[in-house]
């Protein structure tokens, strides 16, 4: 029987499960998904995180014997290592939870014997999945970008594991402060409460309303500058609006690639990673038109290609992510066999 790595990526309202074989290819491209039912306290979510296994597992031909190991992508803070801290997107009365020996024990009982168990960040376990997929078998750094709601970001060393810092905060790249002289905008405000311009809010999905709120009084016979509409209906509706060659969105969207290139050669500088991997829904295949993802990848390196070393222009190789809701899944699983065989990494 084969041996392989269990992942689970618990997110805020749906957990999903994969898995791999020892030699890190997976085990089927097909998620197990169950509701992380957090709303029914702690107990509930760690039975679905079992369940989620039990279900990829069956639905896959595979025996608890098989599993080797499991890795767990939750988003932080943490407390500590295991240990949650407060959540946005969690109940309040998870700060404190111990998810890690509770998982722990859950699936020793399931299994009939221990489990090795390791637990990271989601979105650096998103960028181990997708460093893996884009190096192939180079030892080589990759710097990930993700823009969603939020910016993620991750860096995954040559031995495919992510820094994760000395209080597990490591790479949370999207609050380092933009440099707006060079961006020609003001200061934009972050839910993250900080102030001085984070790059978040230039490059996500929560800093739309702001450029809208900049830009519009250049457009003033534009839809959206006399919609009704909330301010974060018009904000959704500009990537569509993009692809449809809308001026206002595509300026919008110039900047926000403008402001990542900024970051790629900010980050590149500290990290020298050969690989930078773009997230996010706007290079979203199904989302977005071929024009549009070269438009907005060609903007991010055209901005940062001037501020990189000479040598880093010629290297570092500016790509876009290809495993979607797969990857967080599948860098747990991949944390989980690298720590258990290094030199699979």
């Amino acid at each position: 029987m084969k041996d392989v790595y269990i992942g689970t990526d618990s997110g805020a309202t749906t957990s999903k499960t994969c898995g791999i074989f020892a030699d890190g290819t997976p085990v089927t491209l097909q998620l197990a998904q169950s509701s992380t039912n957090s709303q029914l306290g702690t107990a509930a979510v760690i039975a679905g995180w079992v369940a989620g296994v039990e279900k990829f597992l069956t639905e896959n031909q595979l025996v608890w014997d098989q599993v080797r190991g499991v890795g767990l992508a939750i988003p932080g803070p943490y407390q500590s290592y295991g240990v949650l801290d407060r959540s946005p997107n969690l109940p309040p009365s998870f700060a404190g939870w111990e998810f890690h020996a509770e998982y722990s024990r859950s699936l020793a009982l399931a299994a009939g014997r221990p489990i090795p168990l390791v637990v990271g960040n989601d979105g650096n376990y998103g960028g181990v999945a997708e460093a893996a997929k884009v190096r192939n078998h180079k030892k080589a750094g990759v710097i990930m970008l993700a823009p969603g709601s939020g910016l993620g970001a991750a860096y995954v060393d040559p031995r495919g594991l992510p820094l994760e810092g000395d209080t597990l905060t490591g790479m949370e790249a999207g609050h380092m402060p933009a440099p707006i002289h060079l961006l020609g905008l003001p200061p934009f405000t972050c839910g993250c409460g900080r102030d001085w311009g984070c790059f978040e809010a230039y490059a996500a999905i929560s800093g739309l309303p702001q450029y809208l709120d900049f830009l519009l009084p250049k457009y003033p016979d534009h839809e959206l500058a006399h919609s009704t509409e909330s301010p974060k209906a018009k904000a959704l509706s500009l990537r569509d609006r993009a692809q449809e060659g809308d001026l206002l969105a595509l300026e919008i969207f110039d900047y926000q690639a403008k402001a990542l290139g900024l970051h790629v050669a900010n980050l590149s500088i500290a990290l020298d990673a050969e690989y930078v991997v773009i997230g996010g829904g706007l290079i979203d295949p199904d989302a977005t038109t071929a024009e549009f993802r070269a438009r907005y990848l060609g903007g991010i390196r055209s901005a940062a290609e001037p501020w990189l070393f000479p040598v880093q222009r010629q290297s570092i190789k500016i790509v876009a992510a290809s495993l979607g809701e797969l990857s967080q899944a599948i860098g747990a699983a991949l944390v989980a066999l690298y720590t258990d065989k290094p030199s699979a990494a």
